[in-house]
């Protein structure tokens, strides 16, 4: 009788982060801020920053500080640097935070949660603190030219914020980014697999089975679109960046006495300003990494000649 064969657990290996990976996230990232990302960046931190605004009234406020062009303030350098860095962040935590979830036993479904929760952090500390930062102060100082004065470059601007405040001016707000970025992936990751599940149930496929195009769109989009449930974080980040003068704001603001001071004077609508054009900006991030992840994909791997194992 043959010897029986101990089959053991498949071993746990370490995804690989691959070059053609971060080139593919990169380009994607870029191409979606360069073209509607940053002008709704700009309308929803304006609605953020000044509440009393509606959406008419923010595009009106936008238009006046400078046309076309007011709807792109800060997106060179500080978007160009975020969007550039922010996905080779996420891909490296992600990967280890994955790795070792499951090296703890936990479901893909869990790891794959708790790696896109670590990498949400990780951007915020590591790229996005300092890039919304200064994003926020380009658009919220413009009050300046208002009043006729001439403003500050934006490099004049961030240097004198260094030698005021130091690291921690240019990060101010960082630990609201932070919230804002774990909840938004672990609520984005679980709210599209229970889309996708819903998706599969209409239109009667098996689980594991592909989605078409459409209906990834359609389910990362409603992941996406679902995911602003914590505008209030947002809003609370905004008005710890932001240049406008309130003589009754707080002094050395932090997340909890933001919170106190926009629902002391705005309520809950307050909190959620700015959500229209941030769900906007979810559905278009959508659609330039699902519609458009494909024929990025193929440039890539012709470029570098290596095969993108990145999911889009």
């Amino acid at each position: 009788m043959a010897d029986a064969i101990a089959v053991g657990p498949p071993k746990l290996e370490k995804k690989p982060v691959k070059f053609s990976n971060l080139l593919l996230g990169a380009g994607l990232n870029m191409f979606e801020v360069t073209t509607l990302g940053q002008p709704l960046e700009v309308v929803k931190t304006t609605m953020a920053a000044n509440r009393g605004d509606n959406f008419a009234g923010a595009l009106s406020r936008v238009w006046s500080r400078g046309g076309i062009l007011g709807y792109y303030q800060g997106l060179i350098p500080w978007a160009w640097i975020e969007a550039s860095t922010k996905g080779a962040v996420l891909l490296f935590v992600a990967s280890e935070a994955e790795y070792y979830a499951k090296s703890f036993g936990a479901s893909d479904f869990i790891s794959g949660i708790g790696g896109g929760m670590a990498g949400g952090v990780a951007q915020a500390y590591a790229t996005m603190g300092f890039c919304t930062c200064m994003k926020t102060v380009e658009i919220t100082q413009h009050k300046i030219a208002q009043a006729g004065v001439k403003p500050p470059s934006t490099w004049a601007t961030f240097m004198d914020i260094y030698r005021k405040e130091g690291i921690r001016g240019i990060n101010k707000g960082v630990n609201a980014v932070a919230i804002r970025q774990t909840t938004n992936w672990g609520s984005r990751f679980g709210l599209s697999r229970l889309a996708e599940s819903g998706i599969r149930r209409v239109t009667g496929k098996e689980e594991g089975q592909k989605l078409g195009s459409l209906e990834k769109i359609l389910a990362s989009g409603l992941g996406g679109g679902l995911s602003a449930w914590n505008q209030p974080i947002e809003v609370i980040r905004v008005e710890m960046q932001s240049k406008t003068e309130d003589p009754n704001r707080p002094k050395n603001l932090t997340v909890g006495k933001t919170l106190n001071y926009i629902y002391s004077n705005n309520g809950l609508k307050g909190l959620y300003r700015g959500v229209t054009p941030r769900i906007g900006l979810g559905v278009w991030q959508t659609i330039c990494m699902v519609a458009l992840g494909d024929m990025a994909k193929e440039a890539v791997e012709k470029l570098t000649g290596d095969k993108v194992t990145a999911k889009h």
